[in-house]
């Protein structure tokens, strides 16, 4: 037992919501397989963490495993942290704000990674108040300290990310935060799928950028290091 009963209650939650998203990327055709991983800071000493080896539509609360901050397994039985723990505990240990960080393979996020194409276009209001730019990260070998480290730069001025050839990454303050995101990552990339079959992809202005940034406060939007719309790309 890692926490008190409050924390206990606390955790069993996590866990319960952690296996229901899972189960929601499963059903969106976000992963398939065992693919994807999904990981949340229950305290400054534990991080719970999906399996390898298990379906994410196939979860139930006893496959969460609990790693310490450095990535040593604290939870017993058969079952072992993702392989990709490192990369979650890069943007935990970088972002005190950031409580989950899920990874998953959303098909048009995932075809832009592939086809080395970041979401940074200044196209949607929504995208541009709510995640500003979404970068693609230098592809880096999943599982090992490669990736963290190419990750590294980009960790602090940006809640999303495209991994190159590999798939898509968000967090967010909770786990509905974090998936979220990554819905709306998802529908940004295929929105901008369509568009481009439709025609020129018709970018806002560098005012209207700026004026969509000034919202950010009225819609709770927290800025961190430096100004809202780092790594924009207005069109001038």
């Amino acid at each position: 037992m890692y926490v008190n009963i409050r924390g206990y209650i606390r955790e069993r939650n996590i866990r319960r919501l952690m296996v229901e998203v899972g189960y929601r990327c499963w059903h969106r055709g976000w992963v398939a397989a065992n693919d994807g991983n999904i990981s949340c800071r229950l305290n400054d000493r534990v991080v719970l963490c999906t399996p390898t080896g298990v379906s994410k539509g196939m979860l139930s609360p006893a496959h969460i495993c609990a790693v310490d901050p450095e990535g040593n397994r604290l939870s017993r039985g058969k079952w072992r942290p993702t392989s990709e723990i490192k990369m979650h505990l890069k943007i935990l240990r970088e972002r005190p704000d950031v409580r989950c960080v899920l990874h998953a393979h959303p098909p048009y996020a995932t075809a832009h990674a592939v086809a080395g194409i970041p979401l940074d276009r200044c196209v949607l209001p929504e995208i541009v108040i709510g995640l500003g730019s979404i970068p693609l990260v230098p592809y880096g070998t999943p599982s090992t300290d490669e990736l963290p480290d190419r990750l590294s730069p980009y960790v602090r001025e940006h809640d999303a990310w495209l991994l190159a050839n590999h798939g898509a990454l968000t967090a967010g303050e909770d786990i509905y935060g974090a998936y979220h995101r990554m819905e709306s990552v998802e529908l940004y990339a295929r929105i901008l799928f369509i568009a481009r079959g439709l025609g020129d992809v018709k970018q806002l202005g560098k005012k209207e950028v700026n004026t969509l940034l000034s919202l950010r406060g009225a819609f709770g939007i927290k800025e961190r290091g430096n100004p809202p719309g780092i790594g924009l790309n207005p069109s001038r």
